[in-house]
Parts: C-alpha cells; sequence; structure tokens
C-alpha cells in the first residue's frame, strides 16, 4: 500500500479536504497543517477585504481581534441603550438625611411663624394682685367661649342663628387642669350663671364679671371663688368657632337625644355623626334638651371640645399639610391667649384633650338671687372637695366627678 492510500485510510470518513503535496516539504510547528486558497491580489490603492467573522453565533464587523470574555466583567449594554446607574447606599442615606432636615426645618419655621401670630388680648390679665392664689403643682387653663360677632357678616349672623347682640360676654367657662404626673387631666365646666362673689363688685352670675371687667376681671373671680391660680388664658369667638371646626374637616358627635331648635339654627338626628362648624356652634349653644337645660349645656360644650382639640392634635392632622396649615392658620385668627401663652403651650393643651380627660361640672343645688337675677347656687362641700383636689395635683374623688 502507497503512503498516499495509508492516508486516506487513517482519515475519518467524509473528511475531504486535500492531501498534502509532496513538495510542500516538511512544516514548522504551529504552522497549518493545509494551505487555503488566497484570494487575487488587488489593485494599487483598493483596501483588501475585511475577513468576516462570527463571534458566540452572531455576525461582527470589524477585523480586530477576539477578546474572549473574563468571568466576573460587566456585560456591555446594547447600541443605542444606557447603562443603568446603581444607587449606592451611602446616596440613599444622603437622601433621607436631607429630606428629613427639610422637614425639621420647615416645621420648626411653621411654629415659629404660628407663636408670632399668638396673642390678641391685653396685656395684664394674668398680673399678680394682693391675695392671689399661689402657684400649685400642673397647670391650669382657663378657657372662655364668648358670644362675640366679629368678623361675622350680616348674612353669616342670619345663617348661623347667632343674632345682632352688641357687646361681648361668656357663652362657656371652663378650667382645664393638666397635672404635673401621668394622670388624666380634668375638665371643670362652670356655669356662667353661677353665683359668686366679683371682687369689688358684690354677688353676680359669674358672666358679669367678664361684661363689667373683662378677662382680667373674670380670671380674678374665677381664682378668688376656686382658690386655683390660672396659668393660662384662651378665648374664642362665634366666627372663630366654626372656622376651626371646618378646617378639620367637622368632628364626630354623639348626639343622645334629637335636637330641633330653630333659634340655634340647628336640626339633627339622634346618634354619632359628623358636624359642620355651623351644626357644632349651634350644638354647644341649644339649651334644648334635659330637666336642666343648662347642665345638659355645659355637657355638650365640653364633650365637644374634646372632640374638636382631639381632632386636631390626631397625627393624620398635624401631618397632612392640607389640614394642618388651614388649621394653624384659622387657630391663630380665631384664638385669643395671654400674652404669656406660647404655641408649645397650646401643644400641651393640644396632646392633654387628646389624653381623654376627667370631665365634670361644679356640683351645685338650689339658686340663689343676685345683682342679675335667679343664679345657680354651688354645693360648697362637694366644690371645695372638687378644687382642693386639683389645686394638690390629684384625682378629684369619685363622688364629687359622679355629682357634677
Amino acid at each position: 500500500m502507497s503512503e498516499d492510500d495509508r492516508t486516506r485510510a487513517m482519515r475519518p470518513p467524509g473528511e475531504r479536504r486535500p492531501l498534502p503535496r509532496k513538495d510542500e516539504g516538511r512544516r514548522s510547528a504551529g504552522a497549518p497543517a493545509h494551505h487555503f486558497p488566497q484570494p487575487p491580489a488587488s489593485s494599487a490603492g483598493d483596501e483588501p477585504p475585511r475577513a468576516g467573522s462570527r463571534v458566540y453565533g452572531r455576525p461582527r464587523s470589524g477585523d480586530s481581534p477576539v477578546r474572549p470574555m473574563r468571568r466576573g466583567s460587566e456585560q456591555q449594554p446594547p447600541p443605542g441603550r444606557r447603562p443603568r446607574r446603581r444607587i449606592r447606599g451611602g446616596t440613599v442615606l444622603k437622601i433621607l438625611g436631607a429630606l428629613l432636615a427639610a422637614l425639621v426645618l420647615l416645621a420648626a419655621g411653621l411654629l415659629f411663624w404660628i407663636d408670632g401670630r399668638l396673642g390678641g388680648l391685653p396685656a395684664g390679665i394674668l398680673d399678680d394682685y394682693e391675695g392671689r392664689p399661689a402657684d400649685t403643682p400642673g397647670t391650669n387653663w382657663l378657657l372662655v367661649g364668648s358670644d362675640s360677632r366679629k368678623g361675622l357678616s350680616a348674612r353669616e349672623r342670619r345663617k348661623l342663628a347667632t343674632g345682632n347682640s352688641g357687646g361681648q360676654r361668656t357663652d362657656s367657662m371652663m378650667l382645664l387642669h393638666l397635672p404635673e404626673g401621668g394622670d388624666r387631666p380634668t375638665l371643670v365646666s362652670l356655669p356662667r350663671d353661677s353665683a359668686v362673689t366679683i371682687p369689688g363688685k358684690g354677688r353676680n352670675k359669674l358672666n358679669a364679671a367678664y361684661a363689667i371687667g373683662g378677662p382680667e376681671l373674670l380670671v380674678r373671680t374665677v381664682e378668688t371663688v376656686t382658690g386655683i391660680r390660672v396659668d393660662n388664658y384662651m378665648e374664642i369667638g362665634f366666627a372663630g368657632f366654626v372656622d376651626i371646626v371646618d378646617a378639620v374637616g367637622g368632628v364626630d358627635i354623639n348626639v343622645r337625644a334629637a335636637v330641633n331648635d330653630p333659634k340655634a339654627g340647628l336640626k339633627l338626628k339622634k346618634g354619632t355623626q359628623t358636624l359642620t362648624g355651623a351644626q357644632a356652634l349651634g350644638y354647644v349653644r341649644t339649651r334644648q334638651g334635659g330637666a336642666l337645660p343648662d347642665y345638659e349645656r355645659t355637657k355638650r360644650q365640653r364633650q365637644f371640645l374634646g372632640a374638636v382639640v382631639k381632632k386636631a392634635a390626631s397625627p393624620g392632622t398635624l401631618i397632612n399639610p392640607f389640614t394642618s396649615i388651614p388649621l394653624a392658620m384659622s387657630a391663630t385668627e380665631a384664638v385669643a391667649v395671654d400674652e404669656d401663652t406660647g404655641v408649645f403651650d397650646m401643644l400641651s393643651l393640644g396632646l392633654a384633650m387628646g389624653d381623654n380627660p376627667v370631665t365634670t361640672v361644679v356640683p351645685f343645688g338650689g339658686t340663689e338671687v343676685v345683682a342679675g337675677g335667679e343664679a345657680v347656687k354651688w354645693d360648697r362641700t362637694k366644690a371645695v372637695a372638687l378644687f382642693d383636689a386639683l389645686a394638690a395635683d390629684k384625682p378629684v374623688p369619685k363622688e364629687v366627678v359622679d355629682a357634677g
């Protein structure tokens, strides 16, 4: 057998490559086993054609050598698309920190703005005088709702059924005690028709003190008859009352009995319902219902005050700028406070009212004829027990709360 026949016998079937010619001689190591036909030389000035190739099954352009991909190397994005940039953890923390700092600055600016708008009452309301009660533990607020029509147009007065009375009188009065410890606050209604001794003016109804000498004489009268020193004074009129309720989107009140009072412009069904500002105003002013209309009226006033302050101080209201900012604007325009009461005092008031305070009224029994007519006479023994407990920063005895 010739050498060519042996070579063909050793080659696998189907292999049709041409055998090397005998005249090629030996090849060096690494040289190709066969010569492939070369394309004809191009004419002068012509660029030699580029050899096409395929990379991972796809045709590629160019004649640069193919570089193998290394393990762990990033795959290049397809042409026309920008690579996605990953946000590092440090960048996220910086963004969150900047947002938090902006929120803190915004909140601080809002507090200073509110503090600058508070006030509205003449100086000297809480000034010392001879015989004034000593300072006691806790904080005591005198909360006054006046029947002032200031800020209401003639049309609004007709709509709210407030009447056209001139001047300004107290429509409701409440004493709020905030204890130093973690006990619940106590909210006490002071009936405006209570028979009291007004310093320098003799016996009269409690609301006469405001009519005669304004907030200063009212504070002095309350301190004299209760033995409790007033630390903060807040007052609100009819117009501000309506604005605050509407700013928080109304308040939820459980109406214990249906009310139909044309004089107060009010018609409500029994049960829990959301009251608008106008409805809430009529609800706390109506004298209908119960054997003692004024007594029931003070209960509704305490019920309403707790509901509106609790909603105003809720996280859903304070965090939402669409409710907190209108509320702040309405409150600073509607509420008048003494010169020493600031924004942080108002915040403590809101938080306390949201803590489900104990509510009661000064225990009373019988009536008394005074200069202003027939007035409510307090039960002296129970009233003294009530105010002594508040002065000592202790819970009010249960029998006194039940009596009220």
